[in-house]
């Protein structure tokens, strides 16, 4: 442990988070094309755990804390936590965003998307992308010898760069690894050079939440689902990263994130995987 909080992995270990984003990844993937008016949250949750179990994976979330689902499967204003339901489904011009979490050898992925609902209005696409772009942000900054609030800072900036929106506050990004939720908090905003001094073999969640309106939101009765207090839109975007002495790897890209981070930003680690 890092300051008796914060989990240092070895590397040997943070290939084994590897091999757990990966199944996320490939989860999401097959959830991203099935995507569509008409279907289900609660098919979407189906198709996902069947691909987890089949390649001998567990899902994060189910019984976490008594969560019902595999998946998140939060619709419009729902912002994260939304739980799938055969009754609830997809029409034409939703946003849904899809959390996935998967436990491999006792290692843990984890890993969200926002995917459009057939035509949607071009705005929204404009937050994915400002979402995404805050995402990336983030996880460029997260360099070995940087401090834990220049992830948050870049995030914001990256955000801006797209467009003014929301950036909610009391949910964020987490450490992981041996479980999934683990110290520190990973904030989607705020002033940089602050907080712990980032370090090899920290593994961390980052994930920007952003609304087309105000940043307030409530919990549902359901004690779970979270949504925007003035119904307006919400996106969600996540990836796992692990943190080396050279830079960065995109533990729930396909790619390690080669496709979306500037070279002097990645380890070794990704480019050669």
């Amino acid at each position: 442990m890092y300051g008796d909080d914060i989990q240092i992995k070895s590397v040997e270990q943070l290939h084994k988070m590897r091999a757990a984003g990966l199944i996320v990844a490939d989860t999401l993937a097959k959830l991203r094309a099935a995507v569509r008016p008409g279907i289900s949250t609660g098919e979407l949750d189906a198709m996902a755990e069947e691909h987890i179990r089949s390649v001998g994976a567990v899902p994060s979330f189910k019984g976490y804390h008594g969560f019902p689902a595999t998946i998140c499967a939060s619709v419009n204003e729902q912002v994260v936590h939304g739980i799938p339901s055969t009754k609830q489904v997809l029409r034409e011009g939703d946003l849904v965003s899809i959390d996935c979490g998967a436990i491999l050898d006792g290692w843990h992925g984890d890993s969200a998307i926002t995917v459009p609902v057939g035509e949607v209005r071009p705005e929204l696409l404009t937050m994915i992308e400002a979402a995404e772009s805050g995402m990336w942000a983030g996880i460029a900054a997260a360099q070995a010898g940087a401090r834990l609030s220049d992830i948050g800072h870049a995030v914001e900036t990256g955000v801006r760069k797209v467009g003014r929106y929301g950036t909610v506050r009391g949910y964020g990004g987490h450490g992981i690894g041996t479980e999934m939720h683990q110290d520190p908090h990973v904030h989607n905003y705020g002033r940089p050079g602050r907080g712990p001094v980032l370090t090899a073999g920290m593994a961390l969640a980052i994930e920007p939440m952003i609304t087309e309106g105000s940043a307030k939101v409530v919990e549902l009765n359901d004690g779970w689902t979270v949504v925007t207090k003035d119904a307006s839109m919400a996106v969600h975007v996540e990836h796992s990263i692990a943190i080396f002495d050279d830079g960065v790897w995109v533990l729930t890209a396909h790619d390690g994130g080669v496709g979306k981070l500037p070279a002097e930003a990645l380890s070794a680690a990704a480019t050669s995987a």
